[in-house]
């Protein structure tokens, strides 16, 4: 948990303060009981237009939950993933904003998958180097599975190294029901709730770069052909700043996103599992459009609510 420092000009409201942040720490980040972690009390209980399938959870920064909708149980997140990988290879290599990172070669094999007709993928070539804040552009944005596995070969060696090491993240980030099985979320066993992606979601955003990354429209990267396209099309509707999208026939569609309420307050939300067994589109639709809806009516109660 982050230590809050007080100013010497407010030592006088310390204890007040105190007590205060311990009481919103126990609204996000609830105590468990017997192992098992008690899900979080809604800060605020408004009547939200939650996804009628799948599950998703919200919470405002500053405030807490928004309360958790649907099954509990671990669904296939699909792209969602590189969320985590992104997470990983930051945490292993930092960048500071603005830095383009070490020059990273692409090998036969990303070139190979680039091709392939059964997943998304970023067109790129062998023997080229490009940066490695490109290639997390080219993971998170047109969300490249391809650019993913190249990015954890480079990071551990090799994918289940890596995996092992997504795991492990998971593990600290106290993500309970996660169980990494790639890096890019193109295996079905790659599974996890809305609730532990929010604690995902959480600590990605503290990174500059990725905050900038999932927020860019679309971009170009040198030795690439075209424009590179985010595939998150609610950018810049309802305030929304990021984060990643993913789908697939057996997740359906998933959106882990971040939104600004017209105050400044960061509002984080997940949600998954929309429309699973249909095409991996549709549900992709599905999830952003649940999302669009959650999300507007967020910043639209909040603001009363909060008077």
């Amino acid at each position: 948990m982050a230590r809050f420092r007080f100013p010497p000009a407010a030592s006088g409201f310390a204890a007040a303060g105190a007590v205060a942040l311990a009481a919103a720490a126990w609204v996000v980040f609830p105590p468990s009981v017997a192992g098992q972690a008690v899900p979080a009390r809604p800060a605020l209980d408004l009547p939200l237009p939650w996804p009628a399938g799948g599950q998703a959870t919200a919470e405002v920064q500053g405030l807490g939950s928004l309360g958790t909708h649907g099954e509990r149980t671990p669904v296939p997140i699909a792209s969602v993933t590189k969320v985590m990988t992104a997470y990983v290879v930051l945490k292993d290599h930092p960048l500071a904003p603005g830095d383009a990172g070490p020059r990273i070669t692409v090998d036969q094999q990303a070139q190979d998958e680039s091709t392939s007709a059964e997943e998304s993928t970023a067109p790129v070539r062998a023997g080229r180097t490009i940066g490695q804040r490109d290639l997390l552009a080219l993971m998170l944005i047109p969300s490249g599975n391809n650019v993913a596995r190249l990015l954890a070969r480079w990071d551990a060696g090799s994918q289940d190294a890596f995996v092992a090491k997504m795991n492990r993240a998971a593990a600290d980030l106290g993500m309970t029901s996660t169980t990494y099985t790639g890096a890019s979320g193109v295996e079905d066993s790659t599974t996890s709730t809305a609730e532990d992606q929010l604690k995902l979601a959480r600590e990605v955003m503290k990174d500059e770069v990725v905050r900038s990354l999932v927020a860019t429209p679309s971009l170009r990267v040198d030795g690439v052909p075209g424009a590179v396209v985010n595939t998150n099309t609610l950018l810049g509707r309802s305030g929304v700043i990021g984060l990643k999208t993913g789908s697939s026939t057996a997740a359906g569609g998933a959106l882990m996103w971040a939104a600004r309420t017209p105050g400044g307050a960061l509002i984080l939300g997940v949600v998954l599992h929309q429309n699973p067994g249909g095409t991996p589109s549709a549900g992709l639709q599905a999830a952003l459009a649940a999302s669009e809806t959650l999300i507007a009516a967020i910043q639209q109660q909040l603001p009363a609510a909060t008077r």
